[in-house]
């Protein structure tokens, strides 16, 4: 800490980055149950459209930061095993939207839901005033990165 008490950015960071090693640790063995169903970034599909609703593909590989070639063979993987379907527009019969169907909403749901148990499970062995100090924290640190606030449980999967 500085003179001054408060902790300096170096500080801060650090602490982030070991944070941030046991959010990673959390967010993988909470994919575990799934593994074989979908990879971590069929599971990112998955969340967008959770959280986004039906796409097309070339919003879906933007939003995914790939290609769109890559965002179709994802596309194409989670289809085949019944996790998205494709529909027509109805704006377009040219225009093919890509849509989570309800056994790839279970996943997310699940994951989720593992996820989320964890991550109660840690804060609850924190004392009652680090938990709300770690609360406004996380709030002042999202809003400085620009991410915007989580407003529905469907938001908290990881993209």
């Amino acid at each position: 800490m500085s003179e001054d008490g408060d902790a300096g950015v170096d500080e801060v960071t650090s602490a982030m980055l070991t944070a941030s090693r046991l959010l990673v640790a959390i967010s993988v063995r909470s994919l575990g149950a799934v593994r074989d169903a979908v990879t971590l970034p069929q599971f990112r599909l998955l969340v967008v459209l959770s959280s986004q609703g039906p796409s097309k593909l070339v919003t879906l590989a933007g939003l995914l930061e790939v290609n769109p070639s890559t965002a179709m063979r994802m596309v194409d993987r989670l289809a085949a095993g019944g996790l998205v379907r494709r529909e027509a527009s109805p704006r377009s019969g040219r225009e093919v939207r890509i849509q989570v169907t309800p056994a790839g909403r279970r996943i997310v749901d699940d994951v989720t839901a593992r996820r989320r148990a964890e991550i109660a499970e840690v804060v609850a062995r924190m004392p009652a005033g680090q938990r709300h100090a770690l609360v406004a924290a996380l709030r002042a640190f999202t809003e400085a990165g620009g991410e915007p606030p989580v407003t529905t449980v469907a938001q908290l999967g990881w993209t």
